[in-house]
This record gives structure tokens, sequence and C-alpha cells, in this order.
């Protein structure tokens, strides 16, 4: 949606942890006009942390405890950039980032977490600790996969946080059969001095009465592969290492020159730390004069108030002060569905404590999930026969999807006249224009995106890839590019920045690619949008013309990238799995360049194209009325990207779908299927699709995968009318 007030400051939130979670669903509700928001965190996804124990018990599945950032991102209307933070320079107001450039800010807020590996013991790259925990939770379920008969599992620090996963590991390995070893070592000799007398005595009772072994006092000196070693020589076997003792803050904090105790981030009662431009939240800092323990309920009590205090110091108003409590309620899973209650030296055990856990548990993960769908524009009372209609469409996409359909665009384009200058070779009707250049071509051409995420750096990179598709699918050289951008409303400086980043991004790509940015235009609109004219050097062009029967097809990515960006745009589910995720991974593909691609294909191709915004059906049947040929394809051979068969089973696509299988459907027999749809699906940066020799097309194939290429041969030309048959 267009804003309807210019971005003049960024917000920069770092870490995707507890606090920033609430802090974007409650910017959601109510954001602050005049702010661009921005989330930076390594993965897509964050994890619950209360929820841990229950995960490696088995109670819970991976996605029923991850935070889904890019929902909540897009919900809260702001840029997300998946990367880790290594730096900050609060006197340049800058975030150093691992894999891109520093991010500017105007205001910034920590909240990383931590980390419990333990650094200069020998071999702890044998261990696994316990965060960040998606890692963690990774290794887990592959040892469980392992289903060994007598599983030994070691755990390093007998605190709270040990002594809960060591019964939920002991609980998992035992119900599946599992004769489990599982040993604590720490080298404190008093345990969990966080709970009271009662509690602490039913904690290690249960340890007892699950033959799980307590090693006190002892230090640690050697992690191998199937042992750890302690002070002493003795050996203690073990299949599987995790640290949980070792917690300390991320090792980059120290060098952000704010101040610091014991290496966390100091801040006042208001959460600001010693530059008042940066405040910090969760486990990676302590309110000065008010230490608590490391745990996820200070960050989400601390939420509200770092919050309206972030609008406070953006808008000028009065901050608040976060006074965390001296007690909390603590439930301790016991492994089975069972917990234990602690609060003033009380406590109370059993399965009754479990179900309240897990209903605060889950009402936790549904208020980070359960985000209402974008409004629908309201039909007036009083409007034109046939709007409600047109407004009932699937919401516009970005992207390809954004395009005009090909019933739409081939009418507009139906009295375009032949090339009239003969060095003109070809114009309308194939991927790039075609002209003499010498000995040889120049091909020419031109694409931009509607933009469908708010990170104007990513946008660039993939609108550059998208348009120089139309010059690999020719097997041209890129030589040189022009920029055409739109920027959304912003101050100047804003837009200084943005700019500067799209500029940036684009020369990098198409240096990348061999091509230089030479100039372009820019201007003010409602929304961001990236173009690029692009020209490209050849001698031997391939076209859409060409296909002889007997040729294999061969497609160099999979299929879904409209489906995806459009459901992640409506702030859709993706049921058993996690949309953001399946949204990364379309990106990554999107992100992968065809030059190698084509220059493979290109020796062999008779006819090619790329694979855009009218889908593999619309891009196959331009391919097949240019040569004059049919051509049967496999379901079972096209691949598709991860969710996106889920997704249109569902009632997710593209807004666009719809035309270009209203377009395709005639020209089609297909059955009913829901990956039939996905042939339609507009893709964005999509892949080649070549018609090759059927002798190379298997070698064609092994060498695009050894390239990284995600390449199948997915049907056959045919002889007949041009028309596609799906099988």
């Amino acid at each position: 949606m267009t804003p309807l007030y210019p971005a003049i400051k960024d917000l920069v939130l770092v870490g995707g942890g507890h606090a920033h979670a609430l802090v974007l669903r409650m910017w959601a509700m109510d954001p602050l006009p005049g702010t661009r928001l921005t989330l930076v965190n390594p993965d897509p996804v964050a994890p619950y942390t209360g929820m841990l124990p229950g995960l490696v018990a088995g109670h819970y599945r991976r996605d029923e405890l991850m935070i889904d950032l890019v929902r909540l991102a897009r919900f809260a209307g702001a840029r997300l950039i998946l990367d880790r933070a290594t730096g900050l320079d609060p006197a340049a107001r800058r975030v150093r980032l691992e894999g891109r450039p520093p991010l500017d800010y105007d205001l910034c807020s920590i909240d990383v977490g931590i980390t419990s590996d333990l650094p200069g013991l020998p071999g702890v790259e044998h261990a696994v600790a316990a965060k960040p925990m998606a890692a963690y939770a990774a290794a887990w379920e592959a040892f469980v996969a392992r289903r060994l008969a007598f599983p030994r599992v070691v755990i390093l620090g007998a605190g709270l946080g040990g002594v809960e996963l060591a019964l939920a590991s002991r609980h998992r390995l035992a119900a599946q059969g599992a004769r489990p070893e599982v040993v604590l070592i720490d080298r404190e000799t008093r345990l969990l001095p966080g709970l009271g007398a009662s509690a602490r005595r039913k904690m290690l009772a249960r340890l007892e009465a699950g033959g799980i072994t307590l090693r006190t006092g002892v230090e640690v000196v050697g992690i191998g592969p199937s042992s750890v070693t302690l002070a002493g020589g003795e050996e203690v076997g073990s299949d599987f290492t995790l640290t949980v003792a070792g917690a300390r803050p991320q090792g980059w904090l120290a060098g952000t020159g704010l101040e610091q105790a014991q290496g966390f981030l100091v801040t006042d009662a208001c959460l600001r730390t010693s530059d008042a431009r940066v405040f910090a939240a969760g486990d990676c800092a302590t309110v000065a004069g008010a230490a608590r323990p490391k745990a996820g309920v200070f960050a989400v009590r601390a939420a509200p108030v770092l919050q309206a205090n972030l609008r406070a110091a953006l808008s000028g108003g009065k901050l608040r002060r976060f006074l965390p409590q001296r007690d909390y309620l603590k439930l301790v899973a016991l492994g089975p569905q069972e917990a234990v209650a602690d609060k003033w030296g009380l406590s109370l055990a059993g399965g009754r404590l479990w179900r309240l856990k897990d209903r605060i548990d889950r009402a936790f993960m549904e208020r980070l999930s359960d985000l209402p769908a974008m409004a629908r524009e309201a039909v007036p009372a009083a409007a034109t026969e046939g709007l409600a209609a047109h407004l009932a469409r699937r919401p516009l996409c970005g992207g390809c999807g954004a395009k005009l359909g090909p019933g739409v665009l081939g009418a507009a384009l139906a009295g375009l006249p032949a090339p009239q200058r003969p060095e003109v070779l070809s114009g309308p009707g194939d991927d790039a224009a075609v002209l003499k250049a010498g000995e040889g071509v120049q091909v020419l051409t031109t694409d931009h995106l509607r933009a469908f995420c708010n990170d104007p750096r990513l946008m660039a990179r993939l609108t550059a890839l998208h348009a120089l598709g139309d010059i690999w699918a020719m097997g041209a050289r890129p030589q040189a590019a022009l920029a055409q951008v739109v920027l959304p409303p912003l101050g100047p400086e804003l837009q200084a920045r943005m700019l500067g980043e799209i500029m940036a991004e684009a020369v990098a790509t198409f240096g990348a690619a061999g091509a230089d940015v030479v100039g372009g235009h820019s201007t003010e609109g409602a929304e961001l949008t990236i173009g690029f004219t692009v020209t490209g050097l050849g001698g031997r062009v391939i076209g859409k013309g060409g296909a002889r029967p007997g040729d294999a097809l061969v497609l160099t990515k999979p299929l879904g990238s409209g489906t995806v960006l459009a459901a992640e745009m409506a702030l859709a589910r993706l049921p058993g799995q996690l949309m953001g995720e399946a949204w990364v991974a379309c990106v990554a593909q999107m992100e992968r360049g065809q030059g190698d691609a084509a220059a493979i294909l290109a020796p062999e191709a008779r006819a090619m194209t790329d694979v855009t915004g009218f889908g593999l059906a619309g891009h196959l049947l331009e391919m097949l009325e240019a040569s004059g040929v049919a051509a049967e394809v496999s379901l079972e051979a096209v691949p598709f990207l991860p969710g996106t068969v889920a997704l249109a089973r569902a009632g997710q696509g593209s807004s666009l779908q719809p035309a270009n299988l209203a377009a395709a459907s005639w020209r089609m027999t297909a059955p009913v299927d829901p990956r039939v749809d996905l042939l339609s699906d507009p893709q964005t940066c999509g892949g080649l699709l070549a018609a090759v020799p059927e002798a190379a097309a298997a070698g064609l194939v092994r060498a695009l995968r050894a390239m990284g290429h995600d390449a199948a041969r997915i049907g056959r030309v045919t002889e007949g009318a041009p028309h596609l048959t799906v099988v």
C-alpha cells in the first residue's frame, strides 16, 4: 500500500528477538508516520525459546515454535534485511553487516540474544550449542533420526536450561524405544540456584528417577567426536554433546563503544544505552541497577516499553521506565507433558502445570502469527457497474505478477508495424530486439518490476537479473544498462540513501555479468519501481523459433515464484511449514543469475527463451508458435519451489495467473491438478527454457546441475499444430 506520509527517518531493529518481534506486531497496529522501519536478522524465522524443551521432547513441531519474521515484517510494513550484524558505529550511525554494505540509521535498537558456545575449549566443533536454537534443533532432529539403540547424550551445563533439556532428551529417546544414557556435567557444585528449595528437590528427584547422571564440580578439558574429556583424563562417551554452559553476549557488541557489563549492553531504565540513539532489550542487555536472569519473560515484558520509547525518541515524546519484576512464575518442563511451577519459594508439579505452560506458550505464538490480512478497498454505494467485480480480483502483485495480461498486451501490440530500417533485424515477438552491429548483432531489451518487498537493494539486484534474462536467452553477452527508478515518497536524506543503495547494487550486479551501468532516469511516484534497459552483443542469436520435433525441453529453474510472492504479500500461512522460509528459498532461486546456464545451453539450443511473466505455459506456447510445432510436458518432471504446490492447492496465486491461464488454456490439454495452475504462474527472474537435441539433453542437465542450477528435462517437442499437452 502507498504510504500516506513520506518517510524521513530510519529506525533499524537489529536482531529478531522476542522484544523486537512484539515491537513489530505493535508497530503494525499503530505505525508512526514519517518513519521507515527496518529489521535486520540473519534468518527469516526466530525460535521462541519457551517451547524448545517441548520440541526436543517431541511435543511440538518445529514450525509451531518459530516466529516468522518475514510475515511479521510484511505486517508491520518494515524492510527486512536477512543478514548478520557484525558491528555498530554510533558516531556515524551505521550498522555493519556481514554480507552487504553498512546500513544507516537515525535510531537503532538491539535485541540479538546470546550464544552458549564454549570458545577456546579444544574440540568444541564436535559439540552443538543450545543457542542459537535453530542450529541445535536441526542437529537434534538429525540425531534422533539415527535411532540408536543405546544413545549417549552429554550436556555441558547443569543450570535450569540444561536440566530441562536433559529431561526432554531422555523422554524423546526413550519414547522411540531406545535405552538412553544422559549425563549432565557442571563445574559448579550447587545446582539450580535460581529455583526455590521445593522446586529444586522436585527437579533433582525427576533426574534421579530418569536415570540421568549428574557430574558436578567437574571441569571439561576437551570434546571429541565420541567423547568428552574431564580434568584428570577421564573420558565420558557421547554420541551427542550439547553445550548449555558458557552463555555469553555476541562478540561484536564489544566493539561498539557502548557501555557494557561483562559484555552485555548496559541500559538505563528507559532501555537506552550510553548512546541516546541506541536502545537495547532482551538477553543481550542489562538494565543498570536491576540485573535479572537471562530469561525470555523479561524481553516480553520490556517490549511495550521499548516500543513506546522508540516512538517517543522519534517524535520528541516522553520516555517510560521499565521496571522488571524481581520474581516471576517459572514453569519448567519435565520431559513428559508435565511441569514444575516455582514462584516465591512455592512449587507445584504435574500435568496441569504443563497444560498451563502449553496454553501460555501457544497464546504467545498465536499473537505473533495470527496477523490480519490486507484490507480490501471498499466499493462505494454509488459506483459504476462492474467496479465491485473488478476489485474482487486478487490484490495486485509485485514483480512480474504486476505485468499486463497476455490478452491485453497482445491486443496493444497487434498493430505495430514490422521493422522498417535495414539495421533492425527483428522487433516485437522475441525476447529482445536484434540490431545489426558491424559483423555481429546487438540485442536490446527493457524491463521493470513493481517492488514486492521493502528492500531496495534486493529489488535492484533482482530487477537487474530479470532484465538480463532476455539478453542471456538470446545467447548474447550483456553490454550496457540504463536505469529507470521511481522512488516512493521519502525525505531528501532517505531519497539519497535509497537511490544510492539501488545504483550501487545495480552496478555490482551488471558488473558481475560483464555490463556497465551508463546512466538512467529517476523520479518520485507512489511506490518503488525499478527498471533497466539493457543491450548485449552476440554473433549467433537464439530466438524462440527453431524447435524441432524430437527435441528435449530443458528448464533451468523451478516454478512458483509468483505464487510465493503473492502469498507472502497477502500474509498467507503455509500449513505445517513456514511462509518466511518458503519466501527465502524463492528469493534465493531468483537471485541465481542465468549467464552461466545460457553459456552451457547456447551451443546446443535450437530455440530458447526465459520463463517470466506469462509463465512456463505461455512462454512455451510462444516458442511452439514461432517454431510451428507442439510439445508434451510431464508434471512429474517439472520442478517446483518449496511450498508452492500446497499454496496453489489452498487457492493462493498471483493476480496475473488467471489471465495467463485464460490465454493458454485453449491451446492446452491438461489434467485437473494444482500443478497445472503453476504452469501459468508468472515468474520473476525465471529460468531459461531451451529446446535442445534429445541426444544432448542428459549431458546439458548434468552440466547445469554441476553449476548449481536446479535444472530438469521436463518434456519434448512433438509434431503438429502449436499445442501443449500436459501429462
